[in-house]
């Protein structure tokens, strides 16, 4: 780590909120051993701890997969979201775990270095699982802020997003390994819901993210001055300059300025508390300053302005 970057500092929150994924891990692998134990006496324990962990992040990753847009549906999930990365890297270890605990009990018995054992298998499950846990480390490995500064924010987006492609790999993996050896319909309702449960998720919130919001009307909003609207818990401020309607957030870069309580200068939202200047369209300072804001996609119909929400992801 670079030396401008400090240790983490867990704050209450962040401790209450790591003491409960590690108690409910811990309840959940006594769980998933004992009852296993009796559902299938002639199950070892290293088999039961196997399954445990494997389904157990398995579950972590549907978890972390419906935050997101959860928080989209309704802002009181927010406090998930900001300790998402912790649930995350619980969710790695345990897949790791599983990975080791399977490569130890099936491939390091043989004459074969187990990796090579693992990639010569012919059940291709085997190979899908390892293609996912790659990627889950590479997320796990960057989560800190200091990989978020030094990667870039779009490459750190980009790196992460690929938790859709490692989870198509684990429905696969799933699929073509532990359902058609278990050979139970009611294990394989419970993946087929996981994957509606996750997929309607993401439609539903892609859905909440283009709908528009009657704000206020044109008429409303002073030429080259802005009316604050609250919409979905933003606060937006809503300019009318040179016959165009634009929405920014209301927040300046600087030091939180209110936008709103400001004017357009030379084609401008000039922030009132120390004159920093973002361009209505897009939310960047003008050259060379490289501050943004926010900007949300807004339109007029009938003489009454709509906004969308949710700011556009090219603006930050």
């Amino acid at each position: 780590m670079s030396v401008t970057y400090a240790a983490v500092q867990w704050n209450g929150q962040k401790k209450l909120y790591d003491w409960v994924i590690a108690a409910g891990v811990v309840l959940y692998l006594g769980l998933f051993v004992g009852l296993g134990s009796v559902v299938h006496p002639q199950a070892t324990a290293e088999t039961l701890l196997i399954r445990g962990l494997g389904t157990a992040a398995f579950l972590l990753l549907h978890v972390v997969l419906s935050i997101g847009p959860l928080t989209r549906l309704d802002r009181r999930f927010l406090p998930l979201l900001y300790n998402r990365r912790h649930l995350g890297v619980t969710m790695f270890t345990l897949a790791f775990a599983h990975g080791v605990f399977s490569l130890v009990q099936f491939h390091a018995l043989g004459d074969v270095f187990p990796l090579v054992s693992l990639f010569m298998a012919p059940a291709r499950f085997e190979q899908l699982g390892f293609a996912a846990l790659v990627i889950l480390f590479l997320m796990a490995a960057t989560s800190h802020d200091f990989w978020l500064k030094n990667l870039t924010p779009r490459v750190w987006k980009r790196l992460h997003m690929l938790v859709y492609g490692a989870y198509v790999l684990l429905v696969a993996h799933v699929s073509l390994g532990a359902l058609r050896s278990e050979r139970n319909p009611v294990l394989v309702g419970i993946v087929a819901v996981g994957v509606c449960v996750v997929a309607g998720l993401h439609v539903a919130a892609l859905v909440v993210r283009r709908r528009y919001v009657e704000v206020c009307e044109v008429a409303r909003i002073p030429e080259n001055r802005a009316v604050l609207m609250k919409v979905d818990g933003e606060k937006i401020a809503v300019f009318r300059h040179d016959g165009k309607v634009s929405a920014i957030s209301n927040v300046c870069a600087h030091q939180g300025g209110p936008l709103s309580e400001g004017k357009i200068v030379d084609g401008c939202v000039t922030c009132p508390w120390h004159g920093y200047q973002y361009l209505p369209e897009t939310g960047a300072s003008p050259p060379p300053f490289t501050e943004k804001v926010a900007v949300y996609p807004v339109k007029v119909e009938g003489g009454k302005v709509m906004v969308q929400p949710c700011a556009k992801t090219n603006s930050m």
